[in-house]
Order: C-alpha cells, then sequence, then structure tokens
C-alpha cells in the first residue's frame, strides 16, 4: 500500500527524516512508535503530502507521489489536534465534506449510534467537549470508505466505551481488507491492534517487523517494554 525509498526531510539545518526506507503492507495495521522528535509526525505529513520532501520517494497505492494529490481520496486521516470549524455544527462538517468531494456518503451511522453523537450533530463544535469532538474526528476518518487510514492517536481523549467501540472497528475494517498506520503513545493499546510495529528513532527506521518478531527479538512480554529495551540498546550504541 505504502514504499518509501530513502525519504529524507530537513527543517533548516535540522534534518529531521534521515533516509527511511519503509513499506507498510496492504490490509494490515502497522504501528508507527517512537519517542518525540522521532520524526513520527513529519513521516505521516509526507505521506499525506501536507510537507515536501526533499528526497527520495513515496508511493501510495501505485501511485508515485509527485504533486498530484488525487490519491488522497482514498485516504482516511485523523490527526490528534483537528483544525476543525469551531462555528460549524458537526453535521454540517460531514455536509460540507460530502459536498467537497463531490461524493454521496454520508457519516456511517453505526459509528455515529456507537459514540452516541446523533443529539450533538447540531451543535457546534465550539460547544463539544475535547472527546466529543475526538468522536467527530474518527467518523470524519472513515467516510468515504478509504482503503489506507491514517490514526495519529486516535483514542487521545476518547471514554473507555468509545476507545473500544473505535478499536472495534479499525479491527473489522482491517477484516475488510483495510491497510491501517497508527500511533500512539499508549502501547498496550497498540499491543492490542498492530500486526506490524515500525520503530523510528532519530530520523531512521530502527525496527521494521511483525509484533511477534519484536516481542522474541528483545525478550520482552509486552510492546512497551519491547520499545524500551530498542531505545535503551540504540542508546548504549
Amino acid at each position: 500500500m505504502i514504499t518509501i525509498k530513502n525519504l529524507r526531510k530537513s527543517f533548516g539545518k535540522l534534518q529531521v527524516l534521515k533516509g527511511v526506507d519503509l513499506t507498510i503492507r496492504p490490509g494490515k495495521i502497522t504501528a508507527l512508535v517512537g519517542p518525540n522528535g522521532s520524526g513520527k509526525t513529519t513521516l505521516i505529513k509526507t505521506i499525506l503530502g501536507l510537507s515536501r520532501p526533499d528526497g527520495g520517494r513515496i508511493v501510495v497505492g501505485g501511485h508515485t507521489l509527485n504533486g498530484d494529490w488525487r490519491y488522497r481520496s482514498q485516504v482516511g486521516y485523523m490527526p490528534q489536534i483537528p483544525p476543525l470549524p469551531e462555528n460549524l455544527a458537526a453535521g454540517e462538517l460531514f455536509e460540507m465534506l460530502r459536498e467537497l468531494r463531490k461524493a454521496d456518503a454520508p457519516p456511517d451511522p453505526e459509528l455515529v449510534e456507537a459514540f452516541g453523537l446523533a443529539g450533538q450533530l447540531g451543535s457546534p463544535l465550539r460547544t463539544l467537549s475535547g472527546g466529543t469532538r475526538q468522536k467527530v474526528n474518527a467518523v470524519m476518518a472513515f467516510m468515504f470508505n478509504p482503503d489506507l487510514l491514517i490514526l495519529d492517536e486516535p483514542t487521545a481523549g476518547l471514554d473507555p466505551l468509545a476507545s473500544r467501540h473505535l478499536k472495534a472497528r479499525i479491527r473489522r475494517e482491517r477484516k475488510a481488507g483495510r491497510t491501517f498506520l497508527i500511533t500512539s503513545h499508549v502501547l498496550s493499546e497498540l499491543q492490542e491492534l498492530a500486526d506490524y510495529v515500525v520503530f523510528l528513532l532519530e530520523g531512521r527506521v530502527r525496527f521494521d517487523g511483525s509484533a511477534g518478531e519484536l516481542l522474541k527479538t528483545t525478550g520482552e512480554e509486552s510492546l512497551e517494554g519491547a520499545v524500551a529495551e530498542l531505545m535503551r540498546s540504540e542508546a548504549i550504541e
């Protein structure tokens, strides 16, 4: 689904991505992990076309990114802090997206019901709690039946029930063949979901393999322990 070769990105003198080589397997859930400042956000933004790399190549769904962003129609994105228009109601926001896409794809009623959003679709976004806004963010990501979903801290701010509904939906979509790239600081949550783990440190991929392989390699029983061990071993080197 995504192939990245020798991806490089700098901001001034700060080199953030230092020759990233990576393949995101289709129909699987890949967890992108690493400490703050490792380059995760920059990597996601380059995949989405929100940041132009200095060098290297990105291929998404067979399309090489070269300034033509039509591939984005098949990508659902859930940012950690979405820049939502405060004056609009959630229902108006969904309708605006449909008009922009020129697509008759209403928000999934099952997800709206699971999140308890039906009674709040007419309320301005500025009046909604952080958790409710995150639910709106999740519903937007799943609109238009995207083949690829990029979810950045998707359960941040969600109550346990909403988090459970979202994770169940992710699993169901994975079974239907959707591809996921997920970042989260809640590594126990990623361990529930991830088929593969990519560990990014100082702008380079230091591990790319199955979750089971990572646990076996590090001798740890949890993803949190395995990532901590990777960070410790890299610090020693």
